[in-house]
């Protein structure tokens, strides 16, 4: 939460300084680049294979063989990733026009996306390295140095920003060189904490033992599995450079929204399950495995629907008090809330394709995940090539949800047939109470934009007041809805946390 929080700080002032305009553009086309490959290679197929197996080795050899499989690991991915940044840097404008062919008819745009994703590239390997420490630590239960690691990169981010101001020729350059810098002091995060944990690791030589093998071919289909959505947003941005100028930037003001609700709960339910699942399905627990994949999908969409809905109804409101100011004018304000409202169409599924996966994962299936993914990769492509001319920018986020819900929906299919999946009494009874306690406060926010937020709105400076009270009467409304209805028991929720922060009994 802390970084997504410093992470619309750090929107706030890219949206004053650069708006929509085209070095807004160039810098998110390259900032998207090596992000794409982290979700990939770090938190997405390497993560996958990695953290079933380096917990499978901790439970039945102990501290030692997962301490040498992660230090393989570390460096057999160091030796492959800096090769890959070395051929990206030389080849980086071919790269530019695959992922941004709309560019090529503005050559000084195109060339300031070439040289702004040069600065930024080498923050892909420093990433991908700290996303292998912090499966480490994940494998470890410990989860709070690698949650907080991306509140650096936007301290980063804003410190380069405002201290570059004058010396770099664009905010853009500012924004890169941040970038790069953070994937230093994230690595060196949580090196300190695996170190800390008690694994002193090192990197020896690159070495394709018989377990790097494995891991590799484990890590191939997921490359594609693992980061659908990825590569769905990733489809966005080609279709958005064919669009009109400022498309890339206002999709990506309405994503980072989006992203809130999908980084926090579906990041953290995701992270914490597989482990859990991994543990499970080797202990020879199956009806554990769905008890807790049951239980999973029920926190994320206790959390998942209310906020897709509010997204919904208040997506004006939102994106004119984060971002309406400087340079980002009302015209963009209305573009980006509609992409908002589109995105939060699909924003459950999105979350659930991170709490669904990694129950593949955990069973060392990294083949489904693909067949289905790359399905929803062809329907978003279609839909976006469909959407573009009557939709404009409303295209690339509608075909996203739209393509999100059908993944969910096979991978689902895919659990229950094979019996890996089956919804419990529990998760039955209670998803449409929390569709009802969703629709009262959609009405209780409704009802509050036009006769609270309007007037204060009116007043210029009051905005962020008005938005402070759509967000307190919003949660205010799902939490009483939610209560009365059934939805979830504030009491078993309370009683949960206390329990997990109370100290373990000591025997005699």
């Amino acid at each position: 939460m802390a970084s997504r929080l410093l992470g619309f700080a750090r929107d706030v002032l890219i949206a004053a300084l650069l708006g929509a305009g085209p070095v807004a553009d160039a810098f998110f086309v390259a900032n998207r680049l090596p992000n794409l490959f982290r979700r990939l290679f770090g938190e997405g197929a390497f993560n996958a294979a990695f953290v079933p197996a380096f917990s499978g080795l901790l439970a039945s050899e102990g501290l030692g063989p997962a301490q040498r499989f992660a230090e393989q690991a570390a460096a057999v991915m160091a030796f492959w990733l800096v090769g890959l940044t070395i051929a990206a840097e030389i080849f980086m404008p071919q790269v530019m026009a695959v992922l941004a062919p709309g560019f090529a008819d503005m050559p000084d745009k195109f060339q300031l996306a070439v040289d702004l994703s040069r600065i930024a590239f080498p923050y892909m390997p420093l990433i991908c390295l700290t996303a292998l420490l912090s499966g480490v630590l994940n494998g470890l239960n410990k989860f709070a140095a690698a949650a907080a690691a991306p509140v650096l990169y936007n301290i980063t981010s804003i410190a380069f920003m405002i201290g570059l101001i004058g010396l770099v020729p664009t905010t853009g350059h500012a924004l890169a060189y941040g970038v790069s810098v953070s994937g230093v002091f994230q690595l060196g995060l949580v090196a300190w904490a695996v170190r800390r944990a008690g694994m002193k690791l090192h990197l020896p030589r690159p070495r394709l033992t018989p377990e790097m093998k494995v891991l590799l071919r484990r890590m191939g289909p997921g490359l594609l599995g693992a980061g659908v959505t990825q590569l769905n947003l990733s489809v966005d941005v080609i279709i958005g450079s064919l669009l009109p100028p400022g498309t890339v930037a206002v999709l990506y003001y309405a994503d980072r929204i989006n992203q809130l609700p999908l980084g926090v709960i579906g990041a953290a339910v995701g992270t914490a399950l597989l482990p859990t699942l991994s543990r499970q399905v080797h202990g020879a627990k199956p009806e554990e495995a769905v008890a807790t994949l049951n239980r999973a999908i029920e926190y994320a969409l206790v959390l998942t629907l209310p906020a897709a809905l509010a997204l919904l109804v208040t997506s004006q409101p939102i994106i004119s008090v984060l971002f309406g100011r400087g340079a980002f004018d009302p015209a963009h304000v209305a573009k980006a809330a509609e992409a908002l409202s589109a995105y939060a169409i699909g924003l459950p599924a999105f979350v659930m394709v991170k709490v669904i996966i990694p129950a593949f994962f955990a069973r060392g299936d990294t083949a489904t995940p693909v067949k289905t993914g790359m399905a929803a990769v062809g329907v978003n492509l279609a839909l976006n090539v469909a959407f573009m001319g009557p939709l404009q920018h409303l295209g690339p986020a509608l075909a996203s949800s739209i393509a999100a819900w059908g993944n969910i929906a096979a991978l689902l299919w895919v659990l229950h047939r094979r019996g890996h999946f089956a919804r419990d009494a529990l998760l039955s009874r209670r998803v449409p109470r929390m569709v009802a306690a969703s629709a009262i406060m959609g009405l209780v926010l409704w009802l509050l934009e036009d006769d609270v937020y309007a007037p204060l709105a009116a007043h210029g400076g009051l905005r962020w007041l008005g938005l402070g009270v759509l967000v307190g009467g919003g949660l205010a409304a799902y939490g009483v809805a939610g209560q009365v209805l059934g939805a979830f028991d504030v009491r078993d929720i309370l009683g949960r946390l206390a329990r997990r922060r109370r100290p373990p009994a000591i025997q005699a």
